[in-house]
């Protein structure tokens, strides 16, 4: 059937096109069916939703589709439905525990980036994964062709680092000291870095109080080229396109098999064009890795990966039973490791987190001998080395050099919880301290977030503030106030713990 393009002005959450349900019996086209759409050179795919949004004779298209191919509104195209893709069977025969040849893995890669595959289909990928994990074999299958179905960057300033943590540890603004000192050092460093998927600020939410985060691969690659760094939202850009649909379908389970993970975090460092990554694991309580075995057994697969992609790999345990520094949010963030970079001094867990991976980046591309990068990287914080470098990334990003952490707003409405009783802090659990945050409106909201007056080990006296919760709205205050009062993010506790009569 031919039909006339409709541009609809609206977000399915899915790669949908709408027909007409007259036309749709018409041409036996079923909901979720899946349709070409034709027109010259270009097609499309899409699965079909019925609505009387549309009048016979068009044809619905989503925004969704929009962000990826160019049709216009009035185009006469010709909807061609399509069976069922290879690339379900070889998703089935994983569903049955069988290894996939890398010709199987590369199809179904293809087919999803092309949205071949329905959102049934992909999620079921996943679940597959998760059940029946993949090995090494597959894994480096999976990694190459997510990063080549998408764009490559090719820079030219070798050699090229990179740094990734796996996340989990609120305040974790680790890498807005590590990039600035790393090329300070004269490394290049092109960093791209997520939103906040579950946590309250992802090092782009950060960065974005500061500066421009989104850029074309040409942009990055001029930046990049001037002053051997950047700090950039990776989710503007076309790498490992797969990864970004696959991440829909982990959200909506909430899972996040092993082996996906893997491809995830090194298709994209390989079409960065990375020859050296540093991979930050952080492990404790109430984190992805709660143990040094998991986090050992997770290091061997990334050290192993990084081999057959051409790339040297090291990775770093590092502690992450309590947040990093003292503020977890956007613009909190943004204060905090602005003044570490100006003063070069800060909270120990921020400095000495920074620090410590920056020191083994320095290593690892040759510019501090063996056990002297973390020194090296804290002369150049103190020495402002590394505040003048981030001083480049920001006026090259578009933001203002001159930036001062007071000129930084953050949301005026608070609340201080106090300490109820003496004792000593034995715990503080990050998934409340993300919940608190995120229920005050980070980091959507910029100015959201807490400031934690406390850490582990100290010893308080009751009604000794512990932590204020920072919001733009009172609404949002008053959820915050509500979660943290149902949770207990800090615990207080003497050095007797409990008392055992007799038995």
């Amino acid at each position: 059937m031919k039909a006339k393009v409709r541009l609809l002005d609206l977000h399915s959450g899915r790669h949908s096109v709408f027909i007409n349900e007259g036309e749709a019996r018409k041409a036996g086209l079923h909901p979720d069916d899946l349709v070409k759409l034709e027109a010259g050179k270009k097609s499309v795919y899409g699965s079909v939703i019925l609505s009387n949004l549309v009048k016979e004779g068009e044809i619905g298209i989503s925004r969704d589709i929009l962000k990826l191919h160019n049709l216009s509104d009035g185009e006469v195209v010709l909807v061609v439905p399509v069976g069922t893709p290879e690339s379900v069977h070889y998703i089935k025969k994983k569903m049955h525990g069988e290894k996939l040849r890398k010709v199987e893995i590369e199809s179904i890669v293809k087919d999803i980036v092309d949205r071949k595959l329905r959102d049934i289909e992909i999620s079921s990928f996943v679940t597959s994964l998760e059940i029946n994990g993949l090995d090494m074999d597959e894994i480096a299958a999976l990694t190459i062709a997510m990063a080549e179905t998408g764009d490559m960057l090719d820079i030219d300033r070798k050699p090229i680092m990179d740094v990734h943590s796996i996340g989990g540890v609120p305040g974790n603004k680790t890498n807005i000291l590590v990039v600035p000192i790393v090329a300070a050092a004269g490394l290049t460093i092109p960093k791209t870095s997520s939103r906040a998927i579950t946590s309250a600020a992802g090092t782009a939410d950060v960065v974005e109080v500061f500066a421009d985060v989104s850029f074309s691969l040409d942009e990055i690659k001029r930046i990049v080229e001037k002053i051997g760094a950047c700090l950039v939202w990776g989710g503007a850009l076309n790498l490992a396109p797969a990864d970004d649909i696959t991440i829909k379908s982990e959200r909506a389970l909430s899972i996040d098999p092993t082996g996906l993970m893997l491809a995830s975090i090194m298709s994209k460092k390989y079409a960065m064009g990375s020859q050296y990554v540093l991979i930050d694991i952080p492990t404790g309580r109430g984190v992805k890795v709660e143990s040094i075995e998991e986090a050992r057994s997770l290091s061997r697969d990334f050290i192993e990966l990084g081999r057959r992609l051409g790339q040297y790999v090291e990775v770093a345990a590092t502690y992450g039973g309590q947040p990093i520094g003292h503020t977890v949010g956007p613009t909190l963030e943004a204060r905090e490791a602005l003044q570490a970079l100006m003063t070069g001094q800060g909270p120990g867990s921020l400095i000495e987190k920074a620090t410590g991976l920056a020191g083994i980046l320095l290593e690892m591309g040759g510019v501090a001998p063996q056990g002297m990068g973390k020194k090296m990287a804290r002369e150049i914080l103190e020495s402002g080395k590394a505040y003048e470098k981030m001083r480049e990334i920001i006026e090259e990003q578009g933001g203002n050099p001159n930036i001062k952490p007071e000129d930084i707003q953050v949301g005026n409405k608070t609340y201080t919880f106090t300490a109820p009783v003496s004792g000593y802090v034995t715990g503080i659990d990050n998934r409340a301290i993300t919940g608190i945050a995120r229920s005050a409106g980070a980091p959507e909201d910029k100015g959201a977030g807490l400031e934690l007056y406390v850490k582990v080990g100290e010893k308080i006296k009751g009604g000794d503030p512990l932590f204020t919760v920072h919001a733009e709205t009172e609404a949002r205050l008053d959820q915050a106030i509500v979660f943290a009062r149902r949770t207990e993010p800090i615990r207080i506790e003497g050095m007797v713990l409990q008392r055992i009569g007799n038995i």
